[in-house]
């Protein structure tokens, strides 16, 4: 096990989780800056080439776990695992951002849905190698469908 420290934080319009657009139809396109620590800045080396980034981050604002969750997206009750419920055994997030620009040690970023304040954990560049027809969407695509 290791014990995690922020590599910074995020600058975000969201103050209250209730702000965060939910559910069916939800979109992230609000901007955001991460602000890294000066004793990381170097690491950022090189980020310009890449559009969009994995942010892993910290629910730090949520409490306790639950293995079952009722996603605002659906009217049935789902693992935890199959779902962006912050109630989990380890409350690590990720979000998929597009990188707007870099200015020294902050990353403008597009389709935030983080509280502002919340501890990055890490960022690594998006890259995947998986054709979109070969992606599932699993019970999400189901209720979607139900709902149109």
């Amino acid at each position: 096990m290791f014990t995690s420290r922020p590599i910074g934080f995020v600058s975000s319009p969201y103050k209250n989780p209730s702000d965060v657009p939910k559910g069916l139809g939800a979109k992230h396109d609000a901007d955001g800056m991460l602000k890294i620590l000066p004793e990381f800045e170097a690491g950022l080396a090189d980020i310009e080439g890449f559009s969009h980034l994995i942010v892993i981050w910290e629910f730090d604002r949520s409490q306790g776990f639950e293995l079952t969750a009722s996603p605002p997206s659906d009217n049935r009750t789902h693992g935890v695992f199959a779902t962006r419920s912050p109630l989990r055994p380890n409350p690590i997030a990720l979000t998929t951002v597009e990188l707007v620009r870099r200015d020294g040690a902050s990353l403008h970023v597009r389709g935030v849905d983080m509280l502002d304040g919340t501890p990055i954990l890490d960022i690594k560049p998006y890259l995947s190698s998986i054709p979109e027809e070969k992606l599932r969407r699993g019970w999400l695509a189901e209720a979607e469908a139900r709902h149109k």
